[in-house]
């Protein structure tokens, strides 16, 4: 891949440690509001519904079953349902917070500064990303991740998500690149590395946890650090 000159990265769970900060966010709100004293389930206990409520909301964006504003809506609403809190105005108050009290912790994936560190003098780096525009910037402005990069695609700027090839296009053109020169990497399979390669572009599959997808032309790797041997 000695033709690279652009490395182009999603940001949530590849770079910036979503599932990490989201966890810590949420167990202050949980702890402020006293939810384990008031209707006697843990933080812990509670925890996993709303990753899969958010999970699974996110998955029906990017296949664009339903809006950014229906996830919003839904996500806190489906995990204290299922959990077996029945309470629309907690599950509101937490919505409004939350998206604010994430941005308030700031863990970087393992290895990501030291790989940022490795790729910033041999190459352009940029990020696309299908996060909420406004929450986005402020995970990037305010964490070590900053100063780092080119350019940032925010799908928000077009209303258009990964794997759209539309949003890629974007990115290219605002970072000055060809396709030809560019690689992306993310820990989407069907986002990132699916959508990158469908586009034409170099594509590497961070796959965190152990998907196991594959497919010839898209590199895997476990840990960030791994992208040293494609660059």
């Amino acid at each position: 891949m000695n033709t690279i000159k652009h490395v182009f990265f999603d940001l949530d769970n590849t770079l910036w440690d979503f599932r990490k900060n989201a966890k810590l966010a949420l167990e202050k709100l949980y702890i402020k509001y006293d939810v384990e004293k008031k209707y006697n389930f843990t933080f812990d206990q509670f925890h996993p519904y709303y990753h899969d409520s958010n999970e699974g909301l996110w998955a029906l964006i990017r296949d664009k079953k339903i809006t950014k504003e229906e996830l919003r809506a839904r996500r806190f609403k489906e995990a204290f349902d299922n959990l077996g809190i029945n309470n629309d105005e907690l599950a509101a108050i937490f919505e409004d917070e939350y998206m604010e009290t994430i941005t308030n912790y700031n863990e970087v994936v393992d290895g990501a500064m030291e790989l940022l560190e490795y790729l910033k003098p041999k190459y352009k780096l940029h990020i696309i990303t299908n996060g909420f525009i406004e929450v986005s910037k402020r995970k990037i402005e305010t964490s070590d991740l900053n100063g780092y990069f080119d350019t940032v695609t925010y799908a928000d700027e077009i209303k258009i998500l990964k794997p759209d090839p539309r949003i890629y296009t974007l990115a290219i053109q605002k970072a000055k690149a060809n396709v030809e020169e560019s690689i992306y990497i993310g820990d989407d399979w069907i986002a990132d590395a699916l959508g990158a390669k469908e586009f034409g572009m170099s594509s590497i599959f961070f796959d965190r946890l152990d998907d196991n997808f594959s497919q010839e032309g898209i590199a895997t790797i476990t840990h960030l650090g791994e992208v040293k041997k494609y660059l």
